[in-house]
């Protein structure tokens, strides 16, 4: 019966040439590619992505101030694109804030508006223990400074429908050219209490928009 002879190796990842013929005959494992050449890739693509994105979100004056360190024409074709850029966030943010209603306004400040834009109302509850209502307020003011072509508005539910239970608030209502176009009763199809504007929870109410 053959018996197994234990080779002598010092260091396996060494660079020898005893550990090259135990490596030709399977004695030892290959050796792990060296991690430097990624590490050096990474690096590089890492520097070239910070190079194409120095001018990110630099305002017009930053701008003007790197006229002796870029390439001058680059820098006008990206100028053009930043005030373009500015020019339409400007136009979209409209609102930015969230409108308080009354009744006596509401077919102006919801209808005839949503002829315009996109108009959400929360009908909040009339108690202020409602922890789902209170919620969707904060998130509303979130929502209106990040979606600023879209009117938020906000009442009580039981002053601007009569008798409206409080179990039924928070209640979103969805307006646009005229017409409500949706109803959401609670919070309950998002997340409940745990609801918030990103990933998968308040954001399919702004994608059914279009779907409206």
């Amino acid at each position: 019966m053959d018996e197994s002879v234990n080779v002598p190796v010092d260091n396996p990842n060494a660079d020898t040439e005893w550990n090259d013929i135990l490596r030709k005959h399977g004695v030892i494992p290959e050796k792990p590619p060296s991690p430097t050449p990624l590490i050096e890739e990474a690096l590089t693509e890492a520097r070239k992505q910070a190079h194409d994105n120095r001018l990110e979100g630099k305002s017009l004056d930053e701008l003007d101030e790197l006229e002796d360190e870029e390439d001058a024409e680059f820098l006008e074709n990206y100028r053009k694109q930043r005030m373009a850029e500015l020019s339409k966030i400007s136009q979209t943010s409209v609102f930015n804030q969230v409108y308080p209603l009354q009744k006596p306004d509401y077919s102006r400040d919801v209808t005839d508006a949503s002829k315009k834009a996109w108009v959400l109302v929360h009908l909040t509850s009339s108690l202020g223990i409602n922890i789902e209502s209170r919620l969707l307020t904060e998130l509303w003011r979130e929502m209106a400074r990040k979606y600023g072509d879209i009117k938020f508005c906000e009442m009580k539910g039981d002053m601007c429908i009569e008798g409206y239970p409080d179990k039924n608030t928070p209640t979103i209502l969805v307006y646009h050219d005229g017409d409500i176009k949706r109803q959401v009763v609670t919070l309950r199809e998002f997340a409940g209490t745990k609801t918030g504007i990103t990933g998968s929870r308040i954001i399919p109410l702004f994608t059914s928009l279009s779907e409206c």
